[in-house]
This record gives structure tokens, C-alpha cells and sequence, in this order.
């Protein structure tokens, strides 16, 4: 079952591209996150994606929002990966997909290509916005920085 608006942010910890063990715990509840599911590093719409997430990171630390990037990708392809592009948001590995369905997130109609979808999340760990739109990477981030403007307008 998918991850929806109003359930609780799974807990995990995955390898970050530095190899290093990431524990979601460290960043839910502290901040607003942005935790985005792509198919691979190095295609041309998740390239896209991850420079223009990179191009607008400023724009949502200000907003005190962590991104996060999560593909079944190795350690190493991506720290490859960020260091070509000059990507400064932590990129998680997970190779067997584990997070992928603990979050629930479809693939395209056939299976073969692991889905693209964004989970905003706020700081009581509550998913308050998903985007799943596999073919329009760069809307990801629009969406993302809109949702998260919303949330931390709110009054509390």
C-alpha cells in the first residue's frame, strides 16, 4: 500500500553516498523534508531532476527543508553521480529497493522503470504532499517547493 497524505513518514536507514549509514531519524521531526524517489543516476530526466533540485537546494534550506534523494542506485555510483553534477543534498542507495516499497511507489505500467514520486514531509513526520509524475521530472521541483512554502506558512 502507497504512502498517502496524513500517514506518518516510514523510518529507515540506507547508505548515503559517501557509504555512510543515513538514519532518517536524525532529520524527522527537526526539519520539513523532501524525500524524492528517482529511477537512476545519470539518465537524462533524473539528471535533470537532481540539478534542478540542486539549483533550487538554497531555496529550501532557507525554508529550513533537508532534500533527499533515493534511487536503487550503489554508495559509490552515487557519489559519482553528485560530484559530477555538483549535487549537495544527501543521495540515498537503495539497492534493494526496500524503502522503495516501504514507501509504496508504483513503477510504470509494465514494472520496468522504477517510478519518480516526492513526498513532502513536515516536521511532526507527517507526509503532507505527494507528486508522482514519472515523465515530468522538472515539475518535482516546483511542486516540492510550493508544498513546503504552504507548510511553513501555516500558524501554529
Amino acid at each position: 500500500m502507497a504512502i498517502a497524505v496524513g500517514d506518518k513518514c516510514p523510518t529507515f536507514t540506507l547508505k548515503d553516498q559517501n557509504n555512510t549509514d543515513f538514519d532518517i531519524h536524525t532529520v524527522l521531526g527537526k526539519k520539513v523534508l523532501v524525500v524524492y524517489f528517482y529511477p537512476k543516476d545519470d539518465t537524462p530526466g533524473c539528471t535533470a531532476e537532481a540539478c534542478s533540485f540542486r539549483d533550487s537546494y538554497e531555496d529550501f534550506k532557507d525554508l529550513g527543508c533537508e532534500v533527499i534523494g533515493i534511487s536503487s542506485d550503489s554508495p559509490k555510483k552515487h557519489a559519482e553521480f553528485a560530484a559530477k553534477h555538483r549535487l549537495s543534498f544527501t543521495l540515498l542507495a537503495d539497492p534493494s529497493k526496500t524503502v522503495r516499497k516501504l514507501f509504496g511507489v508504483p513503477g510504470n505500467l509494465f514494472g520496468l522503470i522504477p517510478g519518480r514520486v516526492t513526498y513532502i514531509i513536515d516536521k511532526e513526520g507527517i507526509v503532507r504532499h505527494v507528486y508522482n509524475s514519472l515523465t515530468n521530472a522538472a515539475t518535482h521541483i516546483t511542486e516540492s517547493i510550493n508544498a513546503v512554502k504552504a507548510i511553513t506558512s501555516e500558524k501554529v
